[in-house]
């Protein structure tokens, strides 16, 4: 049977399915001192709505990872797209913090699917070059969309109240249902459909795999930075510096100018240099920028903070790109199940960090920063030993 698929998917659907579930996250971000007053919780609970949501996300992407390979790539995220709308229906009619937190894990579930079945679309449609520069442009996106999340939820909730950020979400669940169900066509190979998948012997080469466990970290670590900024930033530009919600949610386009930035960089620089470099200068980079950040947190200077704020954020999607790129090299004929496990263990890290910034909030502007270099500082040397590694592995096959 000849090993076929229908079509390409469009970067612009690329872009919107792997761009939902971010501007879910972030933009819940302006509200949660709202949030906090409405539902009568502390600080700490109401930024439990950020490091749940990464619980039940973690648990998504292993469940419509499976089903992709079982179903098909556009069966799995149509029936995805269906459920995160459920979530959000619930959202938006939740009588209690309970209830809150409940269509936060439904919505959480159905969104995953936007995140591991789009990223096994890219992986077996684009390859080599042209899947470093497809995975920069929607990495950038990845970026971007959980950067205008706090605008989108900031005007809103300042217009129209809280439960209007969630009505937005409904609609912007039904815009994508009805995009992908237009124009998602079906990437899957042919012959993988017949296969049945062992997912024990694939779970254990994937905990056996040096480099997946390395890029693993490193994805996890990126994104429980980029989070960890959104649980933490609203209680220190909004409760601490006086911005409104609206002010607030505008400081969302510093990270989507970084994320912007970032894409074009890497686009130059793997012109000229190799993908690793590429990643290893963005990681170097962070880690100088927030160690600046620390420094700004000390003088209680918003601007610095917001000028490191982009510097450090402009390194990590530098590097992002080759990590989620080159993560799942060899897996192809098992893509779906591959990203599925995959993006499990990369989730929960992502949630462990969230809840980690969480469980350090003390008011503090300086508790963001050193969270941010401590992280920043572990992915650099994670990175650093993960290349020698495969040096060592080259050398010996050599």
């Amino acid at each position: 049977m000849k090993n076929v698929r229908q079509t390409v998917p469009s970067l612009g659907l690329i872009i919107a399915l792997v761009g939902f579930p971010q501007i879910s996250e972030s933009i819940f971000t302006p509200v949660l001192p709202q949030l906090q007053r409405a539902f009568s919780v502390s600080a700490n609970r109401a930024q439990l709505t950020m490091s749940t949501y990464f619980v039940a996300f973690a648990v998504g992407v292993l469940i419509w990872g499976q089903l992709a390979d079982k179903w098909g790539r556009r069966p799995a995220m149509l029936a995805g797209i269906a459920v995160y709308l459920a979530g959000n229906l619930g959202l938006m009619l939740s009588p209690t913090f309970g209830w809150l937190i409940g269509s936060r894990l439904v919505q959480a579930f159905g969104a995953s699917a936007g995140s591991v079945v789009t990223q096994t679309i890219m992986r077996e449609s684009f390859s080599g070059l042209t899947g470093a520069k497809v995975f920069a442009h929607t990495s950038a996106a990845m970026a971007l969309a959980p950067a205008l999340g706090p605008l989108i939820g900031g005007i809103m909730q300042t217009y129209f109240g809280y439960r209007s950020v969630f009505g937005t979400l409904v609609a912007m669940a039904v815009a994508v249902g009805l995009y992908a169900g237009t124009c998602l066509p079906e990437t899957q190979p042919v012959t993988t459909k017949v296969k049945r998948v062992n997912q024990m012997a694939l779970l254990r080469h994937l905990l056996t795999d040096p480099v997946v466990w390395g890029y693993g970290l490193l994805i996890g670590g990126i994104n429980g930075v980029l989070f960890s900024y959104y649980a933490e930033a609203p209680f220190i530009f909004i409760s601490h510096f006086g911005y409104s919600a609206v002010q607030y949610g505008w400081l969302g386009l510093i990270l989507a100018s970084a994320s912007l930035l970032g894409a074009v960089l890497v686009n130059w620089l793997l012109n000229w240099i190799t993908p690793e470099q590429v990643a290893l200068g963005g990681l170097l980079f962070s880690v100088v920028a927030s160690a600046g950040l620390v420094g700004a947190a000390y003088l209680d200077h918003a601007g610095l903070l917001l000028a490191f704020v982009f510097l450090t954020f402009l390194g990590l999607n530098v590097t992002l790109p080759n990590a989620l790129n080159r993560a799942l090299v060899g897996y192809e004929a098992v893509m779906g199940s591959a990203s599925g496990w995959f993006s499990l263990g990369y989730y929960l890290m992502v949630s462990a960090l969230t809840y980690g910034m969480s469980w350090l909030h003390n008011g503090a502007v300086e508790t963001l920063p050193w969270y941010v270099l401590v992280l920043c500082s572990g992915m650099l040397v994670g990175f650093v030993c993960l290349v020698q590694r495969s040096s060592q592995v080259s050398m010996q096959e050599e």
